[in-house]
């Protein structure tokens, strides 16, 4: 009976992690740029001493789902949305640099161009600096340019370029504080091929009612989990029963 409880367990552990990242993505189904997160395990069997009789479920991977979410037209000066391929490049909270695609960039008190959650923004020589303005436009390739406080239309002043790569989709990963990075850390060379659209936003690629509905099959899934190993011990009570009296 050991076997089966040792099996029913270490699948509903997983079932839990499973659980954990299923209600991550439903959290985040509103929050601009998210990916989704996925996890991948397989059986395997336990090594160590004896035979190899005891299987136990690893985690293999956890990823992220690499679709675009849906553009929403916002009409904000401030949002930006990545047209196809290509992410904005910005200074994580280590000093590293990281990559997003949620364009929801906001004007610190200092100046810094920065994302909602206070990532500075990169341009081709490091942070964007915004002067004072009346007014703000993000170009097509990301070209920031304003009109200064006190100056008229024609005085349009090119604050620098935001930062725009393209790598591999699949070569990224996702850290903790949510941005996306280069396995080695390495930053990655601006590519002028990506363009963004202003005045729009592109919403998180979770469904909804996906993550929803694999929260309930998880659930459901840990229940019979449960079962199992409660079978187990009424089987295994069964069995000492059956020995006393025998003996």
């Amino acid at each position: 009976m050991d076997r089966l409880v040792y099996i029913a367990s270490a699948t509903a552990a997983r079932l839990e992690t499973a659980q954990a990242v299923a209600a991550n993505n439903l959290a985040n189904a509103s929050t601009v740029g998210f990916k989704a997160d996925l996890m991948a395990s397989r059986a395997a069997l336990l090594r160590g001493d004896g035979f190899a009789s005891r299987l136990y479920a690893p985690v293999t991977g956890l990823g992220m789902d690499h679709g675009a979410g849906a553009v929403q037209n916002t009409g904000r000066a401030l949002d930006v949305a990545i047209e196809g391929a290509g992410a904005l490049a910005v200074q994580a909270n280590d000093g590293a640099e990281a990559y997003t695609r949620a364009g929801n960039l906001r004007v610190s008190a200092g100046g810094l161009l920065e994302t909602a959650n206070g990532l500075p923004v990169l341009g081709d020589g490091g942070p964007l600096l915004i002067p004072p303005h009346q007014s703000l436009h993000i170009g097509k390739d990301g070209t920031v340019t304003v009109v200064p406080d006190g100056q008229g239309p024609e005085a349009l002043v090119t604050v620098g370029r935001i930062k725009l790569v393209n790598p591999p989709p699949d070569s990224l990963v996702k850290g903790a504080d949510g941005t996306l990075r280069m396995p080695d850390g390495a930053p990655l060379p601006a590519d002028a091929a990506v363009t963004l659209a202003a005045g729009a936003l592109e919403s998180s690629n979770v469904s909804a009612v996906g993550a929803m509905v694999q929260m309930i099959e998880t659930s459901r899934q840990y229940e019979l989990q449960v079962r199992l190993m409660q079978t187990a011990e009424r089987a295994d009570q069964a069995s000492a029963r059956l020995l006393s009296v025998g003996g």
